[in-house]
C-alpha cells in the first residue's frame, strides 16, 4: 500500500490536487471527475474548495488498497498524464469526492467553480 500526502518539491508518491497525483513517480489524472483548481483558481471559493477537494482525496487514497483503470481508449491527455478511474472496493474515488460535493462527474470540458 502507498502512503499519499500533499505534493511538496519531490513528487513520487503524493497528491497535486483534487483530480491529479504521483504514483511512483507517474503523473496520473483522475479521468472521471473535474475539481477545483488550486494553482490558477478564477475566485476565492475555487480555490477553498478545491483545497478541501485534495485534502479530502489524501485521505481517501490513504484509506486501503486501491485499483488504477484505464477509461475508454484513452491512455494520456495532451498533458501526457495517464488518464485512470480510481477503485476501491467497487467504488470510484472520483464518485465519492461528487457525493461529498468536492468534484464533478468530467464531462468532457470544464465549467466555472465560482
Amino acid at each position: 500500500m502507498h502512503s499519499f500526502a500533499v505534493c511538496g518539491t519531490i513528487r513520487k508518491t503524493c497528491v497535486v490536487d483534487g483530480d491529479t497525483i504521483w504514483l511512483e513517480g507517474v503523473k496520473i489524472r483522475i479521468a472521471d471527475i473535474d475539481t477545483p483548481e488550486i494553482s490558477s483558481p478564477k475566485c476565492n471559493a475555487e480555490y477553498e474548495r478545491g483545497i478541501r477537494a485534495r485534502d479530502r482525496l489524501v485521505v481517501l487514497l490513504n484509506g486501503g488498497e486501491l485499483e488504477l483503470r484505464p477509461i475508454g481508449n484513452r491512455d494520456e491527455d495532451q498533458f501526457g498524464r495517464k488518464l485512470r478511474v480510481i477503485i476501491r472496493s467497487g467504488r470510484s474515488l472520483g464518485d465519492q469526492l461528487v457525493s461529498e460535493n468536492l468534484a464533478r462527474t468530467w464531462t468532457g470540458r470544464r465549467e466555472s467553480w465560482c
